[in-house]
């Protein structure tokens, strides 16, 4: 028996901003109206398949951090850090009508790069605009934002709206293809994954 492979990602941002929102619609296809904030990590265990391969997602979602943990010690001396570290990928989200929340995804961003430092270039970090639906009061352009995230911080960026399940099948493809080609760059240098991502074992993406 194959075995199977698991993809570790973390979800980061500043409270209220659709973290959990984005990560129920990808996992249980819902989203609820009324806000609850997140006080612990709480941890999402979906089941995809590849091209063919399956992988078990562990998807953390983090409640705000104070700073992004700088060694091991602190990592496991704060329960809400823990295992963030070790993790394939990073999702940043911030809502794209509050620009505070973009200033504390810019925060960590750096501290991830400065606290995982030796990590493969490749890892996926990408930068999540939340709250598309709501475009009308964001606080500058999509343009804008894209060009800084692309470019200076080197990242992926995708806009998605957890409320009416727009692009957030697109943004979990996007970062779990690239997540799993990283890990097969180590061993399997020749293999490129292209192609469907299914969800939850047969539905496709």
């Amino acid at each position: 028996m194959d075995m199977v492979e698991t993809l570790k990602v973390a979800v980061l941002g500043a409270p209220g901003v659709g973290k959990t929102a984005i990560i129920r619609q990808f996992v249980h296809h819902d989203f609820n109206e009324a806000y609850n904030p997140t006080i612990s990590q709480d941890v999402y265990r979906p089941s995809v398949i590849i091209n063919g391969a399956m992988f078990d997602v562990k998807i953390m979602d983090v409640p705000k951090l104070s700073s992004f943990p700088v060694n091991s010690s602190q990592e496991w001396s704060d329960m809400k850090c823990r295992g963030l570290r070790d993790t394939c990928a990073y999702i940043l989200v911030y809502d794209i009508c509050n620009l505070e929340s973009f200033e504390y995804v810019k925060t960590l961003r750096l501290q991830i790069m400065e606290n995982r430092a030796g990590l493969p270039n490749e890892m996926p970090i990408i930068v999540v605009g939340n709250k598309r639906d709501l475009q009308k009061h964001r606080f500058t352009s999509r343009h804008t934002v894209s060009l800084l995230v692309k470019k200076s911080w080197k990242c992926g960026y995708i806009e998605c709206s957890a409320k009416y399940n727009w692009h957030i099948v697109l943004l979990f493809k996007e970062l779990l293809l690239s997540a799993a080609a990283t890990g097969y760059k180590h061993n399997h240098s020749s293999t490129r994954l292209q192609g469907a991502l299914q969800r939850n074992s047969c539905n496709i993406m």
